[in-house]
């Protein structure tokens, strides 16, 4: 599998992205979290599909996904054990996340057809993901081979699921890619605007704080710096009558 066009043309991103040891830690925990999610609903998926072929692989590509979360959290923990305490400024998750799942998929309310035209565009747009990265990590060979071991079962969950999708769409599979691929394209699209309204906000209010509240400090202490000279004033002819 060759990395997309797109992760092509932003490789030093993704270089840039893996080269930081304690960024790359937590972003092979995430991983392991989004793995972790996705083999328990495929085994649920497994539970309720009458289809027995489609039970046992998804039972099997449920284990898998397990594995992956297991190598992983293994290497994740192991690069934080060798690391010092300390963090890295910038995570840079949503310039390359990579994480991919079926938590934006109720698995109970999908039929088999869009279970596993979904299940493909997923499998295949991370082992596009998981190929940059595999290219990218020549400095850390342990952790280059976690993901060679994934992009494995990777190539075998992309096959399965489009021949099966073939096999239990009646000719629709198409029409099926279709829809899963433009309702990915707008759960994209919403966590770009959310990661976009999150950066937004930080910005916003860190405007708020470095320039509009030093102009109303300036504006108040003026405002009293008024108000006091008021008062002497008002005060001083009476102080002089006083003497007398």
């Amino acid at each position: 599998m060759r990395p997309s066009a797109l992760d092509r043309a932003l490789r030093p991103l993704h270089r840039w992205v893996w080269r930081d040891p304690h960024r790359r830690a937590r972003k092979l925990l995430r991983f392991a979290e989004t793995e972790a999610d996705g083999g328990r609903d495929l085994s649920r998926a497994a539970e309720l599909t009458p289809d027995p072929l489609l039970r046992r692989l998804y039972l099997r590509h449920a284990e898998d996904e397990l594995r992956h979360a297991a190598l992983f959290r293994e290497r994740g923990r192991a690069l934080l054990r060798a690391l010092p305490r300390t963090r890295s400024g910038f995570e840079a998750n949503w310039l390359a996340p990579g994480e991919r799942g079926l938590d934006d998929l109720r698995v109970e309310r999908e039929r088999d057809e869009s279970l596993l035209a979904f299940l493909h565009l997923s499998e295949r747009a991370a082992a596009q993901r998981f190929a940059m990265y595999r290219q990218v990590l020549g400095h850390d060979p342990a952790t280059r081979a976690v993901f060679e071991e994934v992009l494995n079962d990777e190539a075998f969950h992309m096959n399965y699921t489009h021949t099966q999708l073939a096999r239990v769409a009646a000719g629709g599979s198409r029409a099926r890619l279709f829809r899963a691929r433009m309702g990915r394209l707008w759960k994209a699209y919403l966590r770009a605007a959310a990661a976009l309204a999150s950066v937004l906000g930080t910005l916003l209010l860190r405007v708020q704080y470095f320039a509009v509240l030093p102009l109303f400090a300036l504006l108040a202490r003026r405002a009293a710096r008024r108000e006091g000279v008021g008062f002497v004033a008002a005060r001083r002819p009476s102080a002089f009558t006083s003497q007398y």
